[in-house]
């Protein structure tokens, strides 16, 4: 049978898998948030460079990672150029800065355009997710375990909950996308 609540609860965790991949795209003040996705090859394993260091903000434009392990800053350095950031670190022993340049407004119209195609795949990610419990639906009815009203009720149901999710996203798109513009 058909819950409603279970479909709210996967749209709800897309909804929040975008949230935290804005939060990586950098706007006016550099945030240590930015580092949390580079994962750092020590030991044999992946890990957070957010679980080897300490990351500070100096500035506005400037994170201080300081590093637990010195054995590690090379690698780390390594990681965070390969990361795309448009940063080149600087290290003097066990600590790294990271000296952001200022956004200009050329590299603000590409982080827009990088929050919109981000936008649009947790878009398709929420259709799927309706596309799932719509052939659920369809597949019930069929087997005669569901009328066709109750039918209909669960497939407006899900569009609801597919209008509201969409709706979501966009908003935390345009709200991303002024924050970025924001001069």
């Amino acid at each position: 049978m058909f819950d409603k609540n279970n479909c709210l609860t996967e749209m709800n965790s897309s909804i929040n898998a975008f949230s935290n991949e804005l939060k990586n795209i950098r706007t006016g003040r550099v945030s240590p948030d930015i580092l949390k996705s580079i994962l750092i090859d020590s030991y044999g394993s992946k890990t957070p460079l957010t679980q080897l260091s300490n990351i500070n903000n100096l500035d506005n434009m400037t994170l201080n990672v300081n590093v637990w392990d010195a054995s590690l800053v090379k690698v780390i350095e390594k990681a965070i150029l390969d990361s795309n950031l448009g940063v080149t670190p600087q290290s003097d022993g066990g600590n790294i800065l990271l000296k952001f340049p200022e956004l200009s407004a050329e590299r603000r119209k590409d982080l827009v355009k990088i929050v919109s195609e981000t936008s649009e795949k947790f878009k398709v990610s929420i259709r799927n997710i309706r596309r799932k419990y719509l052939d659920e639906i369809k597949s019930a009815e069929k087997e005669k375990l569901l009328s066709i009203d109750e039918s209909k009720k669960f497939q407006d149901d899900i569009q609801k909950i597919t209008d509201n999710s969409i709706k979501n996203i966009e908003d935390l798109t345009n709200s991303k996308e002024h924050e970025i513009l924001k001069v």
